[in-house]
C-alpha cells in the first residue's frame, strides 16, 4: 500500500513562494507516476502537475512557468515549487501516485490510486 504524506502549505502574501512536499512510501516516486492536485473552495480539484518516475514533468497550462514539480528518489519525496502565488491559487492541494503506470503520466484525476490527506495554501492579497 501507497502513504503520501504532504507538508509545507501555509499562508502567504500575493507574490510570494512556496515548496510543497509529500513524503511517500519506499521507491514508490521512483516508480510511478505522481501527481499534485488542488482543490479551491467551491470548485472541482483540478490536475496542475505530474512527473514520470523519470522525471519528465507535465504542467496544467494555466500553471506553467510558475510550478516547478521535482522528485527526489533518495528521500522519497515530492515536490512542488510554486511562485508569484496570486490569490487564485489558494486551495488544499494534494499529491498522488499512479501505480499503473511510471511514464507518460497525465493529469486526469481518475488514472490516480493514491492519495494524501492534503496541504492547504493561502495566498493573501
Amino acid at each position: 500500500r501507497v502513504q503520501l504524506v504532504e507538508s509545507g502549505g501555509g499562508s502567504v502574501q500575493t507574490g510570494g513562494s512556496l515548496r510543497l512536499s509529500c513524503a511517500a512510501s519506499e521507491y514508490t516516486v521512483s516508480t510511478y507516476c505522481m501527481g499534485w492536485f488542488r482543490q479551491a473552495p467551491g470548485k472541482e480539484r483540478e490536475g496542475v502537475a505530474a512527473i514520470s518516475s523519470a522525471g519528465i514533468p507535465r504542467y496544467a497550462a494555466s500553471v506553467k512557468g510558475r510550478f516547478t514539480i521535482s522528485l527526489d528518489n533518495a528521500k522519497n519525496t515530492l515536490y512542488l515549487q510554486i511562485d508569484t502565488l496570486n490569490p487564485e491559487d489558494t486551495a488544499m492541494y494534494y499529491c498522488a501516485a499512479d501505480v499503473d503506470r511510471g511514464h507518460y503520466c497525465y493529469l486526469l484525476q481518475s488514472d490516480y490510486d493514491y492519495w494524501g490527506q492534503g496541504t492547504q495554501v493561502t495566498v493573501s492579497s
